[in-house]
């Protein structure tokens, strides 16, 4: 009799085929990250000015507080310019040092920020308007734009509310009131003015031969004269003109009375300095061109000496 074999077990095992283990290669990924940053760093160390790497030691240093050379931007090592604007100068700190600006960007800074005071002028003129029961009557007659010279206020005539009379230059009352009451707020800015007079296409002879040239002028000086009498003060004046109709509003219709205007710049820089130039150069021209006390005494001199001389036997006593 054969004895029982005991029964044979098979285990088998079930393998899963799929990802695992991963773990590892965002550890080599990041290894591999900080290895380029390393070498990038030792790049840069090894081409980099004195200058650059003392700007480089002293951010790592003092990421936050760091003012000694180059700029606080970790990147730019040339150094950008950051301007604080502080209201008054002892808030600046005596250890600041000076920021260096180009030239052509000092005024493009400034010209910005005397764009947006000019703007700034213009919302509280148009704001006056609107709140003031004198000018919102007229509002109507005050146009208000930026221009390349500044600031422009032009007060227009109106058919049946006309500043001045036909052929005259005294002010009407409302028209002195829209005046002074635009020199007050004028007048809180530091900018000069410039005061134009305008007319319209129909031919006006005055007396001794005046025209609309010399009328115009005559009406700007009017109005000059009512804004000094608001408040304006006199030397924030830098021109006083009168175009006649050169210059018309209504370019298809000259004798538009809305071609009859005051106009108002208040002056950027730029434009007032041009003002200031031609203005120079014009007397500078007509000094040239007026002869000096030694000249005409030299002219004299010499038609005293191109006139013949008499002879010794001619001469008589």
């Amino acid at each position: 009799m054969m004895e029982e074999q005991p029964p044979i077990i098979v285990r088998r095992v079930k393998k899963v085929v799929g990802h695992h283990g991963g773990a590892w290669k965002v550890a080599f990924a990041d290894f591999a990250t900080a290895m380029m940053a390393f070498f990038l760093v030792l790049w840069l160390s090894a081409t980099a000015s004195p200058e650059q790497r003392k700007a480089i030691e002293g951010y790592f240093q003092d990421p936050i507080g760091f003012t000694e050379g180059g700029s606080p931007s970790a990147i730019d090592l040339e150094g950008s310019v950051t301007v604080t604007v502080t209201q008054k100068p002892e808030e600046v700190p005596e250890d600041q040092p000076p920021i260096v600006m180009e030239e052509k960007t000092v005024q493009d800074i400034a010209q910005q920020i005397e764009q947006k005071k000019l703007e700034d002028l213009k919302q509280q003129i148009e704001d006056k308007i609107d709140q003031d029961p004198t000018l919102k009557q007229f509002k109507d007659q005050l146009l208000l734009d930026i221009t390349d010279e500044g600031l422009r206020i032009q007060i227009v005539d109106k058919s049946k509310r006309p500043m001045f009379d036909s052929g005259s230059a005294e002010l009407h009352p409302y028209a002195e009131d829209i005046l002074r009451e635009l020199a007050r707020v004028i007048n809180r800015v530091p900018n000069k003015i410039s005061i134009s007079g305008h007319t319209d296409a129909t031919p006006f002879s005055g007396s001794l031969g005046q025209t609309n040239w010399e009328l115009s002028t005559q009406r700007a000086n009017a109005a000059r004269r009512a804004m000094v009498f608001g408040g304006l003060a006199e030397d924030k004046i830098a021109r006083v003109v009168g175009h006649a109709s050169s210059v018309l509003f209504d370019q298809e219709d000259p004798y538009n009375p809305i071609n009859r205007r005051i106009s108002i710049v208040v002056l950027n820089r730029k434009a007032a300095e041009q003002i200031q130039d031609a203005q120079s150069s014009g007397s500078a021209q007509a000094a040239r061109k007026a002869p000096s006390l030694e000249d005409a005494a030299g002219i004299i001199i010499k038609r005293e000496s191109a006139k013949p001389q008499p002879k010794a036997d001619e001469l008589s006593w």
